[in-house]
């Protein structure tokens, strides 16, 4: 009786919620996945290669990878900076423009990209002004990093925040006094401390706009070859019925996916454990 009490978890029900969990994960994600890849297996190999490959996909990966990571990456500048603004400083309506970090991911998805229709359109606020200097951003094919910045910065700046509150200012106190510069010290002690949370903002703000849609949904920017995404290249495949052309492009985006957001959690990692043997 007493071995057996001592091989009894410390949390209670732990079999029941761990079987809860995988059965969860199983319907939720395993099962589709699975079920995305036998289906694009149907076409053999040279079917999927070429509803996988061929020219306009090609286009629409190169488009939606590109754009996902040049939003990202103004994500992360910005969204740094905003966060840095938000725990270092005292500015007037602080917790107002807290709050309006948030608000962009409240708001209906269409409603950023018809938001951003009548800014940057031929005919709006501000692409009235860059039509005449030939500048038609929502018809550029970077004009897809568009939607992300204006609704996924939040992603950083929510895991920088308590990164930056984390962060001893007697160490860069310490760095000042030991002569280091303002950049050194942003460098050598900043970066080093907030990089993991940064990492991990940049993957989710990256990842959000791989599967943002509906934005672009409502730009009048989609043209196949020039600045058609790939999300939306599967849908139109969807809607002419062609089931496994669509499973075959979304497989490819999976994968690339995996593999693309594998190597910023690698990276994560490899930078939360060099900081622990700094510390």
């Amino acid at each position: 009786m007493s071995s057996r009490q001592s091989t009894k978890s410390v949390l209670p029900g732990f079999s029941l919620t761990m079987g809860y969990t995988v059965l969860y994960l199983s319907l939720l994600v395993l099962l589709p996945l699975a079920a995305l890849v036998i289906k694009s297996t149907s076409l053999g190999w040279d079917g999927f290669w070429a509803s996988a490959w061929n020219p306009r996909v090609v286009a629409a990966y190169k488009l939606t990878f590109g754009a996902s990571l040049v939003a990202a990456t103004i994500n992360a500048v910005f969204g740094f900076v905003v966060a840095w603004t938000l725990v270092r400083y005292t500015i007037p309506g602080k917790k107002f423009v807290d709050a309006m970090v948030d608000l962009p991911f409240a708001l209906p998805t269409a409603v950023s990209g018809i938001a951003l229709t009548a800014v940057y359109s031929q005919n709006g606020w501000i692409g009235q002004y860059l039509e005449p200097l030939g500048s038609r951003r929502l018809f550029h094919r970077w004009g897809s990093s568009l939607p992300s910045p204006s609704s996924d910065c939040r992603f950083v700046v929510r895991t920088l925040q308590p990164a930056i509150e984390e962060i001893d200012r007697e160490t860069e106190e310490a760095a000042a006094s030991l002569g280091a510069s303002r950049l050194q010290s942003f460098r050598r002690v900043i970066l080093p401390a907030v990089m993991p949370a940064l990492l991990t903002g940049f993957a989710l703000s990256f990842a959000r706009a791989l599967v943002n849609t509906a934005p672009w949904s409502s730009l009048p920017g989609n043209m196949p070859m020039k600045t058609e995404i790939a999300s939306l290249l599967i849908i139109t495949k969807l809607e002419q019925y062609d089931y496994a052309g669509a499973t075959a492009i979304a497989t490819m985006m999976l994968a690339a996916s995996f593999v693309m957001l594998l190597s910023i959690n690698t990276l994560q990692w490899w930078s939360g454990r060099r900081l622990r043997g700094v510390a």
